[in-house]
């Protein structure tokens, strides 16, 4: 299948201010590894860097603690992705293999947001947005589900798309966002999206099914960072 276009020019979205209250950001991997003072510090480091691990927690002892823990808190490491789909295949319960799954992930609440979609039967990534500045998990996955919609239509592709938040998938039905963050100047480039993404909501008719990731039968979705 060929790789997906972007959603009405996103991509070129800047990234928002920093917010004030103090934060401390562990990179375990990124282009530099450590404690970063500031968000842009730590953007620099994660910012369009393969599997880029990182967290904000707000005294610099926390962060301290959790370099030395490393990003898992010393629990295991879940199976490779190739593994768990092809273990999964060999089920009796499976998902529509030719589709694509979509997910976020957001470091605090609200906190730095970022959001994927992949092939549900390989894994390999579509499209990924951000990171982005104080926005929550609800939103990244709402946009996930809209830009994957809106750029199969584009290519008049009719794949159903995976997502495990009901969230999401109520307020892609009501056409409209339900949250308490408030607009600011750290977070513009985020709202700007969800006014894109809710006006091509206004303006198309989804016509690619919308299907219910089963968590419990099938593990993470494919699309999930692996940062739980």
């Amino acid at each position: 299948m060929c790789r997906l276009t972007y959603l009405c020019g996103i991509q070129g979205i800047p990234m928002g201010r920093k917010r004030q209250e103090e934060k401390h950001y562990v990179v375990w991997s990124g282009r530099l590894t450590g404690i970063f003072d500031s968000w842009e510090e730590c953007r620099r480091q994660v910012e369009g860097y393969p599997a880029a691990r990182y967290k904000a927690f707000p005294t610099r002892a926390d962060a301290e603690a959790a370099l030395k823990a490393g990003p898992f808190n010393g629990t295991p490491r879940p199976k490779p992705l190739p593994d768990r789909l092809k273990d999964l295949r060999s089920s009796d319960h499976q998902p529509v293999w030719e589709s694509i799954s979509v997910d976020a992930a957001c470091q605090g609440n609200p906190g730095i947001m970022e959001y994927r979609g992949v092939e549900t039967a390989t894994g390999r990534e579509l499209f990924h947005m951000g990171p982005y500045q104080h926005a929550t998990n609800n939103i990244g996955e709402f946009l996930a589900l809209v830009h994957a919609l809106a750029a199969l239509k584009r290519n008049n592709n009719r794949l159903p798309v995976y997502t495990d938040s009901k969230t999401a998938r109520k307020w892609l039905k009501d056409k409209k966002i339900k949250t308490s963050l408030q607009r600011d100047a750290s977070n513009q480039a985020v709202f700007d999206l969800l006014d894109r993404a809710l006006k091509w909501l206004e303006e198309n008719t989804i016509e690619n099914p919308v299907l219910v990731w089963d968590t419990k039968a099938w593990g993470e979705i494919p699309a999930d960072f692996g940062r739980k």
